[in-house]
């Protein structure tokens, strides 16, 4: 009688369910209306699912605070119950509140971010219908360049980018073809006929083989995007690109650095029209001055910024002194990317914004605001933690008007002299020597 349906004698269970070793005793109740059976469901569901983080952070302290005590332990005296309960009500509020202050929060993002929007909107029709038909006669304007500051809208960059950088070296896609082409054949020659150059011999040979160092250093560029990579869509064409300007300049050949510039520009317009962009930029005085490395030009921008850095930030200033940190260490870097590699990429493109409308002067302008917004922390650093902190600069969330604020509060006047002046005056004696 193991698997018997049939109830035991005297027994009371009237309805007895399947068990494999027994009896399952029916549940004795007044039966439930189906739809009552439903409801009271439902609102279980509802209750479990309602603030579930206030359920966590609470879940361990209700149970002391709430729950009876162990009958082996004394019960908790009225007074007792009431200051738990208090406390219970207490924490359940501050969840609340902080939940309401988080909603907030997220509003004024949402709104702040909305307006942002609307302003990007209303920019891009003057720029689209006020500022580019009429360039000569807009670009100087306290219009377009209040705008500037602002940020170019991304659609519009590399058309303002283009326009701003112009094109006095007269480069033509015809001729970017013919550079991509003699590229080509160069790194076809070399893989046929590999040619290994000794330290010695590598200063004389022509920097036009420096293209096989290209293949190196693309698939390095901005490696968090993998458009650049092997396989990627821009791959080929930053090749291509860098390729053809070590063909077109090849006393200036490609120089490791010129990856990053080159990939910023081809995110932002077409490769011909990178290309030239590419070819004027690297032809202003302080890049050539850098890519080439000429001391004596590098020594005279070095001295120049580091008259600006005391006049803006005396105490930094006299710090990086006595902790041998000289400005080659950390600004080198900065200046030779165009900030492309240590800052955000976005933050970056609003620095060339202003770069491409104020020159070569913004790039150190944007070195001392980068020092006066972390200013307080580097002020408690060694040399070691220094020279770390600025060879790579840390990546936070809204720095961008941080940075901006602080570069617009830095003075680009020493003794009543402005950049260009002083630069000049660090020149001279270079030049008659």
């Amino acid at each position: 009688g193991l698997f018997s349906r049939k109830p035991k004698e005297g027994s009371d269970d009237e309805q007895p369910g399947w068990k494999l070793f027994g009896k399952i005793p029916p549940k004795h109740g007044a039966a439930k209306h189906p739809g009552q059976i439903q409801s009271e469901y439902k609102e279980e569901q509802q209750a479990s699912s309602r603030s579930k983080k206030e359920d966590i952070e609470v879940m361990s302290t209700t149970a002391l605070i709430l729950e009876n005590r162990p009958m082996n332990l004394p019960s908790k005296s009225p007074e007792e119950l009431e200051k738990h309960q208090k406390q219970y009500e207490a924490m359940v509020d501050a969840a609340r509140r902080k939940e309401r202050q988080e909603l907030k929060r997220r509003k004024r993002q949402l709104q702040q971010q909305l307006r942002q929007e609307e302003q990007l909107l209303a920019d891009a029709k003057i720029w689209t219908k006020d500022i580019l038909p009429n360039w000569d006669a807009m670009k100087h304007s306290k219009k377009a360049r209040d705008l500037w500051w602002h940020g170019i809208p991304t659609n519009l960059r590399g058309k303002v980018w283009k326009l701003a950088l112009g094109n006095d070296l007269n480069i033509t896609t015809e001729l970017y073809e013919i550079c991509v082409s003699r590229a080509a054949d160069k790194i076809k020659q070399m893989d046929e006929t590999p040619v290994v150059f000794r330290p010695a011999e590598l200063a004389s040979a022509s920097k036009e083989s420096s293209v096989e160092l290209i293949k190196l250093d693309v698939s390095r560029t901005f490696p968090q995007l993998c458009i650049f990579q092997k396989g990627g869509p821009y791959h080929d064409l930053l090749h291509s690109l860098l390729g053809a300007y070590a063909c077109y300049r090849p006393d200036v050949g490609y120089v490791q650095g010129m990856s990053f510039i080159a990939a910023v520009l081809l995110l932002n317009m077409e490769v011909g029209d990178a290309f030239v962009c590419f070819a004027n930029l690297l032809n202003r005085p302080c890049q050539v001055a850098f890519f080439r490395v000429d001391e004596g030009l590098m020594k005279a921008y070095f001295v120049t910024y580091e008259e600006f850095f005391i006049e803006n930030m005396p105490n930094l200033a006299s710090h990086f002194k006595k902790n041998n940190l000289t400005p080659d260490i950390y600004l080198y870097d900065w200046i030779f990317t165009l900030f492309s590699k240590s800052l955000p990429l976005e933050l970056a493109c609003r620095v060339w914004d202003i770069f491409c409308r104020d020159g070569e002067e913004f790039l150190f302008r944007t070195a001392l605001g980068i020092l006066k917004s972390y200013e307080e922390v580097l002020l408690q650093m060694d040399f070691i933690l220094l020279a770390q902190f600025l060879t790579r600069l840390p990546e936070g969330e809204r720095y961008e008007a941080k940075l901006f604020r602080s570069i617009e509060a830095i003075q680009m006047n020493v003794d009543k002299k402005k950049f260009s002046q002083v630069l000049a005056g660090n020149k001279e004696p270079t030049d008659h020597s």
